[in-house]
């Protein structure tokens, strides 16, 4: 049993009980709320007559639904406009502090809580949505919960859950250049599949790691619910506080050393305990692409697919679906599988550093024709300072469009769909059949640049001859 990580000691200070099930109840630090998942749990609320516990630490903003297209209302989806409008009026009624349309910091959820200094070291976090996990990459415990745990939350600032394990994962040695935070998660899900981590709670460390920047500690610790672990975290350091100086809701003057010295004792203890840890060799990883309909079958850009005869019987079952849905064939290399649709965005990837990589392949060149790109910034502040950089121009000289902030094609709750048949080249986080708004569309996930460079070319290309 693990003892002395970062995981044992949040999730101990936040306990208030064991409850008679066996469960743990733990008070939640900050609530995240946008408006998909709340529109029956304010509903259980008003029924029971209760009020949000703590408006004070809950947050909502709008981005699953909302197009990226056009700021016009209503919206041209009626159920998106329903549910846009149940939100605006909940958090009206509640209480609740909204970052909405109109208010320069609406965003992707994910996206935000980082950026405005609400996500912060040694807090428990909660969500209705699975990729919580992301907002571990500043040393908190962050659960994605369902609509009635999003109830339970609005109601008592507290959960119920069980304990998992903690599994240390140590990515040593140097990225070589062109390898990006997404290969290095793409890379650990292909080694532990996608129900390693179930049980598990994900401690990312190592070299790679240490010399990470903070949206790259994002991107990895987004993408630990694919891999089946519900948590995944970085141990907080200055990169960490360096990120969360002077942000909107950090911590200022004498408050601010104190909250420093507090996230430095959560740490894990150099003599912390492990349920299990696995090493990666980081010179070893390459860019990676998916080829499957799930996140773990992905290979090394220089790589071919597959045998499913070389897989174990259950991979190699999923294995066959998938080369049966994506038309594909086991030992075909991945370089140069053709694509119609390039995605730049989603929680996953719609940062300024993300927008950053994609640009400096798109710089001087163009779109291939008959290919769509589009490029979708997570939040209103990133995409306002990356026009102050000119990075829109880059994207639409080149031939992209250049959208507004939103969760867009990564779950396609919007207009942003594939068509027929489509092949995406995708930033997001999962190529679930039919993930992308179309039972027949097909998604190859990849970093940003990675899908630059296959929006160029019109196939899956290496990014790093491109830079």
């Amino acid at each position: 049993m693990s003892k002395g990580t970062l995981y044992d000691k949040v999730w101990d200070s936040h306990k208030v009980t064991t409850l008679p099930s066996g469960l743990d109840q733990l008070f939640v630090g900050l609530h995240l709320v946008h408006e998909v998942t709340t529109p029956q749990a304010f509903a259980g609320l008003k029924e029971k007559g209760l009020k949000v516990a703590f408006t004070n630490r809950t947050f909502a903003t709008m981005d699953h639904i909302i197009p990226t297209d056009t700021k016009e209302r209503p919206f041209s989806d009626p159920q998106a406009e329903t549910m846009a409008t149940a939100l605006e009026t909940n958090v009206k009624a509640f209480g609740v502090p909204f970052f909405g349309p109109d208010s320069g910091k609406q965003g992707i959820v994910h996206v935000i809580g980082p950026e405005l200094g609400l996500t912060q070291p040694g807090m428990t976090i909660a969500c209705g949505d699975s990729h919580t996990s992301t907002h571990g990459a500043f040393g908190a415990l962050a659960f994605g919960i369902g609509t009635t745990e999003v109830r339970n939350v609005l109601a008592s600032q507290t959960l119920a859950l069980s304990r998992l394990k903690v599994r240390r994962i140590l990515v040593n040695g140097r990225l070589s250049p062109g390898v990006t935070a997404k290969d290095v998660i793409l890379k650990i899900i292909a080694v532990l599949g996608v129900k390693g981590g179930i049980g598990f709670a994900y401690e990312f460390a190592g070299d790679v790691f240490d010399a990470m920047t903070m949206e790259g500690r994002l991107t990895v610790c987004n993408m630990s619910i694919e891999g089946g672990a519900r948590i995944g975290y970085v141990n907080p350091d200055q990169t960490t506080y360096d990120y969360l100086k002077g942000k909107e809701y950090s911590p200022e003057d004498e408050a601010w050393e104190t909250a420093v010295a507090h996230w430095n004792t959560v740490r894990s203890n150099l003599d912390a305990i492990y349920d299990d840890e696995i090493e990666i060799d980081g010179a070893t990883i390459e860019p990676m692409v998916t080829w499957g309909i799930n996140p773990g079958q992905g290979v090394g850009i220089s790589e071919t697919l597959p045998d499913p005869a070389t897989l174990p019987a259950g991979d190699a079952r999923t294995a066959q679906e998938a080369y049966d849905f994506m038309k594909l064939s086991p030992g075909q290399a991945i370089q140069g599988i053709p694509i119609n649709v390039g995605f730049i965005g989603s929680c996953t990837n719609s940062r300024i550093s993300d927008l950053r990589e994609a640009a400096d392949i798109l710089k001087g060149r163009k779109v291939k024709e008959g290919i769509q790109l589009l490029v979708v910034p997570g939040s209103q502040q990133v995409k306002k300072q990356a026009e102050s950089e000119g990075l829109d121009t880059i994207f639409t000289e080149a031939g992209a469009e250049w959208r507004e902030a939103g969760c867009s094609m990564c779950l396609a709750m919007n207009t942003d769909k594939l068509g027929d048949n489509q092949v995406c080249a995708s930033s997001s986080n999962r190529n679930f059949i039919g993930r992308q708004g179309n039972p027949t569309g097909r998604t190859l996930l990849m970093s940003p640049a990675m899908v630059a460079a296959a929006a160029i070319n019109g196939v899956i290309a290496d990014s790093r001859t491109m830079s």
